[in-house]
């Protein structure tokens, strides 16, 4: 068993313009499923700015860096990136921390 302090969370920022917000949280959404299932994964949740509805954030939790890293190679990540990465106002932000309390 891994220690809490070896898990990585993540929070994911998806800037989109109102235009395409229906097809990025579309495609966002197809993330979820396929990530609870992977191994390694604590949880993983979309959310949308209540005061920018054009944003999004993935809040996603990992027992280790080695799954974080799984989860970047999943084929599942590459096919929802290919037709949504063109539909973002700029990339996608990701913040990596790790967990330091209880």
């Amino acid at each position: 068993m891994t220690s809490k302090t070896e898990e990585q969370h993540l929070i994911v920022e998806f800037k989109t313009t109102t235009q395409n917000r229906d097809r990025v949280k579309a495609l966002l959404q197809e993330f979820i499923g396929p990530a609870r299932e992977e191994a390694g994964c604590l949880y993983y949740d979309l959310y949308q700015r209540s005061d920018d509805p054009n944003t999004f954030f993935i809040l996603d939790g990992w027992v280790n860096e080695a799954a974080v890293a799984g989860h970047g190679e999943h084929p599942n990540v590459k096919r929802v990136l290919e037709p949504l990465l063109p539909l973002l106002a700029s990339p996608p932000s990701i913040i990596v921390s790790n967990r330091v309390s209880d």
